[in-house]
């Protein structure tokens, strides 16, 4: 037994219990009243004390009994149970006074007395009591039948009772000259116990469902006490009659009963449905028998009246007048009764009519299929929308199986869900819902979904076409599972793919890798020949990825020109083989993405960069695409158009990476910035002509971060832009420090072009920090880098030209090594050439560049820009870069970065030795080197 079972069981029991002990006290306390009564109670005395008190006792019990319902009750049979109190407080004022005369004075009870006031008076409340209860019609014509049904009954006990014994009382009164009262008393008594029996027969088939168990015990105990009133006025027992007997006990068991109807009865109900309702479900009351005999009573009071009227002609009596006129009241009655059943009938089979045709028209206009299947699957009703949504006949599914109909594969889940929803409680679960595909006219399936009811132990479908619906759902859900432009499965999906892959039997094979892949130089193609173009670009390259594949493995775009392909492992293979086998895989997209793209009316050529990362145990599907991803950034970073194993380091650089640049985000709001200048000297004379302004950034923590560290940290992160604004007024402050003090150098500060162009550092702000710091015109020079291929030359030259008009000088760094050099230097307005460091340090050592960087300075000589040196460390260097023309450099051959302090004896001091001594003239100078403050007019700007 389930936990769910055992407790309501305990509760059952414990409910039972408590009903039953009321009831054994109840059942012991009427049989000992009988068993006293039956045995005299010992003494006369006492039999007469519990004849009259006793009974009265027992009347206002149950007087008090309903009257505390009453008022704990809040519902529409409030008065039935206060007129039930009325009643036996009656009934207990009647045996009170008759005891008073019997008990207390010893003297017989006169008749008429106060007693048979009050016994009079019992049964008119219980008869409204009656009325209270019953079921209220809801027509006139419904009260003209309940009225007419209960003269029925009465008429026919009446015809009965008058036969049998009423007669003879009446006559017998007559006979000896009885008062008008006592005879009228004599009838008064079984005539109202006869109405009441009346009520009690008429409205026992129509009471109410509510609180039933109260209603039938109440009625029930009347019931007892009517039948007590009965014997009680028969002439058998009127004159032995004497208090005590055994008749008194069930008067006395009747008002014990309905003290306990209220109480007792309700609390059963209770029991029995709270248990019923936890265990067993909902229960479906029917009652065939009730309401057969309930149609039945008229014809059954028709014949007792009939019997009555027959026992007079068989005795040889004559037929008394009430006799007759009671009979032919009774008949006229019936007669009266069934017209207006008959009318009745005739209504509701018009009404049943019409709802009929009602119905069956919503059925045939229905655009749904409704069918009706027996208990054995087969189809006994299809309506005629069958045509239309299935393309088959009614008449040509009605007789044939439900599941010749279904597709084989829907089918057992068909089975199963009927089954199920067949076994489970019809109050729980009226119905259900299935979806599945049935066979069409055409012979295609079409997706229907049915809603199921239960029909007579087989099923009722209401059906409809989802076809269109089923496609649409499947539409969506590949377009929220595929990209748009390619088809090919989205991240969302490859990632899906990926788990899938990592799970089951294949979670330990190591063989399982993910590629991640992104075509090189897209950008420019898209940039250079229009989305459309780009778009057909991307199209042909995903048509390359998905042919490229194997048949098991899944080829995805995450986005842009980001591609993905998962490779499934087989487990067949050692690691070491599959990594091979894997990376050919790799290689292969990687030539075959790269061959030139037929896009309009050209060739467009993109090249592929790969990274690729092997499925570990107990791997995370992020994990291992964000493992693809770096090696694929790896790949891109090493030279593109390559293929890069994921390898742990990778992992180790970028959470390094991330480190550095969250601690970089704190280090200019806590000041660990330093700004260092290092000397700019003449190569013919050893003088300072300008100092560089490089930044140095010395932690909390005492590291001291390399430019190229934190630089490279910067470019990739959203502090750059600040980290720009800070070097350009820290250099520009110090250095109109520097110019009070009498130090006029001017001061080159290195800001990549990307920068420039950003909006973050307009040109309004460099005019501000010069007017601010009082800065003269030429004493800032800006060192302008062209590696950047993303920048614009177009907006790049106007943006120097607006900063060239505010006094500042342009300075174009790491010449030489760039592939954009030359046009640059056509394009942008430049004062000075800075020859890129890798120039400078072969210079000596090789005569190749030796001749480049002879070529270079010759250039900038003829173009009347001024040249400065990167990284001269060596006095070797200084000879042969002032031997080509060279007229400035920096490096550790003259001094390396200095802090202010420092700087400032270095300008005091103003030279620094120079190898060799002070040459010839050069012979490319043609004349004096110029000086890196002199002002724009000494300088012509480059020819465009």
């Amino acid at each position: 037994m389930s936990t769910r079972g055992a407790l309501l069981a305990r509760q059952s029991g414990t409910g039972r219990t408590s009903v039953l002990l009321p009831q054994l006290v109840l059942g012991l306390v009427c049989g000992g009243y009988a068993v006293g009564a039956a045995t005299g109670w010992g003494s006369a005395r006492f039999a007469l004390f519990m004849g009259d008190f006793g009974l009265s006792s027992a009347a206002l019990a149950a007087a008090v009994s309903c009257f505390l319902f009453a008022r704990a009750a809040d519902n529409r049979f409030r008065p039935a149970w206060l007129l039930f109190s009325l009643s036996s407080l009656m009934a207990s004022g009647g045996n009170a006074v008759w005891g008073w005369y019997e008990f207390v004075r010893g003297v017989p009870v006169p008749s008429p007395s106060l007693a048979d006031l009050f016994y009079l008076c019992f049964a008119p409340p219980a008869i409204v009591g009656l009325l209270v209860l019953a079921k209220r019609p809801v027509t006139r014509a419904g009260w003209v039948c309940l009225a007419l049904d209960s003269w029925l009954i009465g008429g026919s006990l009446l015809t009965l009772s008058w036969s049998l014994a009423l007669a003879h009382t009446a006559h017998l009164a007559d006979v000896e000259g009885d008062s008008v009262a006592r005879a009228a008393l004599s009838l008064a008594y079984p005539l109202l116990d006869i109405v009441l029996v009346s009520m009690v027969l008429a409205l026992h088939f129509r009471r109410s469902s509510v609180n039933r168990a109260a209603v039938n015990t109440a009625i029930a105990a009347l019931a007892l006490t009517v039948l007590c009133d009965a014997l009680f006025t028969s002439p058998l027992l009127r004159q032995t009659y004497h208090s005590g007997q055994l008749l008194d006990a069930g008067w006395f068991a009747g008002s014990l009963l309905l003290a306990y109807a209220p109480w007792g009865a309700g609390a059963a109900r209770d029991t029995d449905s709270a248990v019923q309702d936890d265990t067993a479900g909902p229960r479906t009351t029917s009652r065939p028998i009730a309401g057969s005999l309930a149609a039945l009573t008229p014809y059954l009071a028709a014949a007792v009246c009939t019997l009555g009227i027959l026992y007079n002609v068989i005795e040889g009596r004559r037929v008394d007048r009430v006799v007759v006129f009671t009979g032919c009241t009774v008949v006229l009655a019936l007669v009266v009764r069934q017209g207006i059943m008959l009318v009745d009938n005739i209504a509701l089979t018009q009404e049943l009519a019409q709802k009929e045709n009602h119905f069956r028209s919503l059925v045939q206009g229905s655009s749904d299929v409704i069918m009706i299947a027996a208990p054995s699957g087969v189809l006994r009703y299809v309506s005629p929308a069958a045509a239309g949504v299935y393309g088959r006949d009614a008449d040509e599914l009605v007789g044939t199986e439900l599941s010749s109909i279904i597709h084989p594969d829907d089918l057992g889940q068909v089975v199963h869900e009927v089954r199920r929803f067949l076994a489970a409680p019809p109050g729980e679960e009226p119905t259900t819902r299935i979806e599945c595909r049935f066979r069409s006219g055409s012979g295609d399936w079409l997706n229907v979904e049915s809603t199921v009811n239960r029909h007579q132990g087989g099923l009722i479908l209401n059906s409809r076409d989802v076809t269109e619906r089923v496609r649409l759902q499947a539409q969506l859900q590949h377009n929220a599972e595929h990209d748009p432009l390619t088809d090919l499965p989205n991240r969302a999906l490859f990632t899906t793919r990926v788990r899938q892959a990592l799970g089951g039997r294949r979670s330990g094979d190591a063989g399982t890798a993910v590629l991640f892949i992104d075509l090189d130089g897209f950008k420019a193609a898209n940039d250079r020949l229009g989305h459309q173009a780009g778009d057909e670009l991307l199209i042909q390259a995903a048509r390359r990825l998905q042919e490229a594949v194997r048949a098991g493995d899944t080829a995805a775009r995450l986005g842009g020109d980001e591609f993905a392909a998962l490779i499934v492992g087989d487990g067949s293979h050692e690691q070491n083989a599959r990594e091979y086998q894997v990376h050919e895989i790799a290689d292969r997209l990687r030539l075959t993405l790269s061959e030139p793209y037929r896009v309009g009316a050209g060739e467009v050529r993109v090249t592929a960069s790969i990274g690729v990362a092997f499925a570990e145990p107990g791997i995370t599907p992020n994990d291992l695409m964000r493992n693809a991803d770096l090696a694929m950034y790896r790949a891109k970073a090493g030279g593109k158009n390559r293929v890069e194993l994921y390898a742990p380091q990778m992992q180790a650089d970028v959470v390094r990476r991330s480190e550095l640049a969250t601690r970089l985000r704190g280090a200019l709001r806590d000041g660990e910035f330093a700004l260092l200048h290092q000397p700019v000297v003449h190569l013919a004379s050893g003088t300072v002509a300008a100092v560089a302004a490089q930044a140095r950034w010395r932690s909390a923590q005492g590291i001291l971060f390399t430019p190229a560290e934190f630089l490279r940290i910067a470019e990739d992160s959203d502090r750059t832009a600040e980290l720009g604004r800070w070097l350009l007024e820290e250099a520009v402050e110090q250095a109109a420090d520097r110019a009070r003090a009498g130090h006029q150098v001017s001061v080159a500060v290195r800001l990549p072009a990307r920068r420039l162009l950003d909006r973050a550092l307009p040109a309004a702000s460099v005019e501000a920090l010069l007017t601010r710091y009082g800065l003269p015109s030429g004493a800032l020079m800006i060192e302008v880098a062209d590696s950047d291929p993303r920048v614009s030359l177009e907006d790049l030259e106007q943006r120097l030209a607006a900063l060239r008009r505010l006094g500042v000088r342009i300075a174009l760094d790491g010449f030489g090594s760039g592939y954009a050099a030359i046009n640059a230097l056509r394009r942008l307005p430049i004062d000075v050439l800075k020859l890129d460091r890798g120039l400078v340090e072969g210079v000596v050592e090789s005569a190749r560049l030796h001749k480049i960087t002879s070529g270079l300075l010759r250039i900038a000589c003829d173009l009347g820009m001024q040249s400065v040196a990167d990284g001269v460390d060596v006095p070797e260097q200084v000879l042969a870069l002032r031997a080509m023309g060279c007229t400035h450099g920096q490096g550790m051959a003259f001094s390396g970065p200095l802090d202010e302090y420092r700087l400032r004896r270095a300008l005091v001091r103003g030279t620094f030795p120079v190898p060799g001594g002070v040459p010839a003239q050069p012979v490319l100078t043609g004349g004096s080197v110029p000086s890196l403050t002199g002002s724009h007019g000494e300088t012509p700007v480059p020819p465009t």
